[in-house]
């Protein structure tokens, strides 16, 4: 006689109140689960690279000058511009570098910013190139 001989024959229960688990659920019991919430996140976040900001010549800052100029001497023909500025990460330091193309609406000389149609504001200081599409030229 075995130890368990008594019960290994009798009928597997099944509970007449409460509905019985899936599968899906049974194996859920058993998954490995995170012992440090939000660790993956942050590996993640410091392996993003992000880039500093460009210093600019001022060869180049009378360049964006005079195209800036240009634009506000257009500015009722709303010239579309591609534009390439640095934009900070919040979460890092440093950021990077983003290009769009849009009309402009308005320039704003007190807090030197571009204004476009789509409610984006481009700082004059994060700009590194403006190309204006101006008659199908490109200036």
């Amino acid at each position: 006689m075995n130890k368990y001989d008594d019960i290994i024959n009798l009928p597997h229960h099944v509970s007449s109140t409460r509905k019985p688990m899936t599968l899906y659920d049974r194996a859920a019991q058993f998954a490995p689960f995170a012992a440090l919430t939000g660790y993956d996140d942050a590996i993640k976040e410091t392996s993003r690279l992000t880039d500093k900001k460009i210093e600019i010549s001022d060869e180049l800052k009378n360049e964006l000058n005079q195209k800036i100029k240009f634009i506000s001497d257009n500015i009722k023909l709303k010239p579309k511009v591609t534009i390439t500025y640095f934009v900070y990460d919040n979460k890092k330091s440093g950021g990077v570098y983003k290009t769009i193309s849009g009309n402009v609406r308005r320039i704003d000389e007190v807090e030197k910013c571009l204004l476009f149609t789509n409610k984006l504001i481009i700082y004059f200081d994060d700009i590194i190139s403006i190309v204006i599409s101006y008659n199908n030229i490109s200036i």
